[in-house]
């Protein structure tokens, strides 16, 4: 059992509570708690694990600036499968005794869950290290964030409760830059923008999110066009956000969805697949830049990686189609 403790006394662009307003606990909870899904902590409140200014309170209860929220993270039953360590290679590009970075693969799944218990990064986390921080729950040992399991790219993992602690407040506080690159379909037009909306569950597709829902969570990204294809480009993407799925929602609402994403991108790269054999049937996004506060040492760190092979080869690809 892990116990969470925070005054809702920051102004972050991730707890966006202003001075007199009210909001949902479960809400907030989930906004500072990224590591946990919004129907885990709802659960969680329902249980009676959380408290605000010592009493325990329902998931409903409208909390504001000032209030001192507790949260007792109780592991669920799927929390309470054991994790086999697994040898899965990683490309570790940075490890001291507080943090990892790892240049993620694409096709890997962070961390176990929906029916997934092996071939994650955590099991190959679990088999690489010996010490990994236990904030994020029995599943998610170590993992400060996420990336879906099709982008690749720079992803943080904490060894200690200590630096997972203060890894979490750096992201709540925005103090943490995240840059993607992408390969967008289409000519973003303007070239640099960024957009600002609120994501949430789609209403009838639910594996799906979408850029305008009532309730959803604010999501802020930033876009610039780096180089253009006769039917594509190539964007950089700083996201001040981190919602589940944001760069992809994002550049679908603007009209340029990113390649190769079944999901949100139409069937459009079928059409490069059968021109090029053997193109990637993930969507092309990658976490490209990482710059954070070491934890400890307060060094500013600043990581950058490039994209790995399949995206160079669609990349290659998109400059010559269609021919």
């Amino acid at each position: 059992m892990n116990q969470f403790n925070i005054t809702l006394s920051d102004n972050s662009d991730t707890l966006t509570l202003e001075e007199g307003e009210k909001e949902r606990l479960d809400i907030v909870l989930a906004q500072l708690l990224p590591e946990l899904s919004r129907s885990r902590v709802k659960q969680l409140c329902q249980d009676g694990h959380a408290k605000v200014n010592g009493t325990v309170r329902k998931a409903s209860f409208k909390v504001k600036k000032g209030d001192t929220l507790a949260l007792e993270i109780i592991p669920s039953a799927m929390e309470q499968v054991e994790i086999t360590p697994e040898n899965i290679p990683l490309d570790v590009l940075f490890e001291d005794d507080d943090l990892i970075l790892i240049n993620k693969q694409p096709g890997l799944v962070v961390h176990p869950g929906a029916g997934i218990y092996s071939g994650t990064l955590v099991n190959a986390l679990a088999y690489h290290f010996k010490t990994l921080s236990t904030r994020g729950g029995e599943l998610r040992p170590g993992i400060v964030h996420r990336l879906d399991k099709g982008t690749s790219g720079l992803i943080l993992v904490a060894k200690t409760d200590f630096a997972h602690h203060k890894m979490t407040e750096q992201w709540m506080a925005n103090g943490v830059t995240k840059v993607y690159q992408a390969l967008v379909w289409g000519k973003p037009d303007p070239p640099s923008g960024e957009v600002i909306s609120h994501i949430g569950r789609h209403p009838k597709d639910r594996k799906r999110m979408t850029a305008e829902v009532e309730g959803g969570k604010r999501a802020h990204s930033r876009y610039k066009v780096i180089e253009t294809f006769p039917e594509a480009a190539k964007v950089n993407v700083h996201i001040l956000t981190g919602r589940t799925h944001q760069i992809r929602v994002h550049m679908k609402h603007l009209g340029y969805p990113v390649v190769g994403d079944a999901l949100y991108g139409g069937n459009r790269h079928k059409h490069l697949n059968k021109a090029f054999e053997a193109m990637p049937d993930y969507p092309m996004l990658h976490a490209a830049l990482l710059r954070f506060t070491h934890p400890k040492t307060q060094e500013q760190l600043t990581f950058k990686v490039d994209p790995p092979k399949g995206f160079l080869e669609c990349e290659k690809a998109l400059r010559v189609w269609p021919a």
